[in-house]
């Protein structure tokens, strides 16, 4: 396996650009949806690698190694040697059809040999906990999967997501990899401090909240944000996402974050599911912490990758564009600190994304993050 970087920008083009374009056998690449609309620049990395799988979504900002940028996208050829791979694409109408989307997809690439899927999606018209639940019974809950939700800033517009095809709105990926040299690492972390009562769910639909404690969510989150951030939602209500678990399993505790709101109802629709009758608590930011929980989950990717130092790694970086808006000028602490973990030799790509797709740290079992730190990474052995 090997993998380089190439990138994009309007004044320079793709740069660089090497021969042997028919070694490759997968791009990622991630930009902002103005860069990926028109559709042009995937047609340029399909002329560039006519063998390989291309996919790739817009985002919330792209990662580069340790730096983070709005003005350029990011992509990574890769080469591997003894792994095969399967890309599937699904379109899906609306969020109702997200378990059915993923079990479609996991049926697709379900075999025996399946080592992992990496996963991108719509990431406003899909309920990602349900996405992945789906994914899970179709392939088993031994397999791991993880990925993200394209983003759009903190403009919540529109996404896209293309593979092997011209990125457009609705559309899920997932590609499979498979046999045994192929070792894939994940890791999921936070960072976020809870605060304020916990309240019980008290009414909620899928991912749409409407009452907390018995009393409408959006009014609780405007309260919090006062009058002025009040008028930004739902961006700003990314400042401040809540915790949900139920209480009678200790390790089901996932963190969601807004998607929309709907002021006449007065309810809220996040990314994964919020039961009812869960217990929800309120969650805020604090910069080192955020950077800690990043090096938290580059160290579980790390230790999970079962490779040596010799194999040739490369990781995609998946963050929470919460995480971007709430660090500001500090987002690079966060990258800097996974890549202290990671190794200054792995390559390291990603986004900000509408959520994260991992298997839980404590529980193992795949599911549906926000406001996390998101590492999935690769290496062949023998190879």
């Amino acid at each position: 396996m090997h993998s380089r970087q190439i990138t994009w920008n309007a004044r320079a083009g793709w740069t660089p650009v090497k021969a042997e374009p028919d070694d490759v056998s997968l791009v990622f690449y991630f930009g902002a949806r103005e860069m990926l609309a028109c559709g042009t620049r995937y047609g340029e990395l399909r002329n560039m690698f006519p063998m390989a799988h291309i996919l790739g979504c817009s985002t919330g900002g792209q990662i580069n190694n340790a730096d983070v940028s709005d003005d350029e996208i990011v992509a990574a050829a890769i080469r591997f040697d003894s792994t095969q791979l399967r890309l599937v694409h699904q379109d899906i109408a609306d969020a109702q059809q997200s378990r059915s989307c993923g079990e479609t997809i996991g049926r697709a690439l379900s075999r025996e040999d399946l080592a992992g899927v990496f996963v991108l999606s719509d990431g406003l018209n899909v309920n990602g906990s349900e996405l992945v639940s789906g994914l899970v019974a179709a392939i088993g809950p031994g397999i791991p999967i993880t990925g993200g939700l394209a983003g759009d800033g903190a403009s919540f517009a529109d996404t896209l997501v293309g593979g092997d095809c011209v990125p457009r709105a609705r559309m899920v990926v997932g590609i499979g990899f498979y046999g045994s040299a192929i070792r894939i690492g994940h890791g999921s972390a936070g960072g976020w401090d809870l605060f304020g009562p916990r309240r019980q769910v008290t009414r909620s639909s899928g991912n749409v909240l409407f009452e907390l404690d018995g009393k409408p969510a959006l009014d609780l989150y405007e309260h919090y944000l006062g009058p002025e951030d009040s008028k930004g939602l739902p961006g700003s209500a990314l400042l401040f996402p809540i915790q949900v678990y139920d209480a009678r399993k200790p390790d089901s505790s996932v963190v969601r974050t807004v998607l929309a709101v709907d002021h006449e109802s007065r309810s809220m629709t996040f990314a994964g599911d919020v039961p009812q009758g869960w217990t929800a608590q309120l969650m805020r930011g604090n910069l080192d912490r955020l950077a800690e929980g990043a090096a938290d989950a580059a160290r579980q990717a790390r230790t999970g990758l079962d490779a040596s130092e010799a194999d040739h790694q490369f990781s995609i970086l998946v963050s929470c564009i919460g995480r971007r808006l709430l660090m500001g000028q500090r987002v690079s602490d966060e990258t800097e600190a996974a890549g202290v973990e990671l190794g200054s030799d792995t390559l390291r790509v990603g986004f900000y994304s509408y959520g994260e797709i991992s298997p839980h740290a404590k529980s193992g079992i795949c599911g549906l993050h926000n406001q996390t730190m998101t590492v999935t990474s690769f290496a062949e052995v023998g190879a």
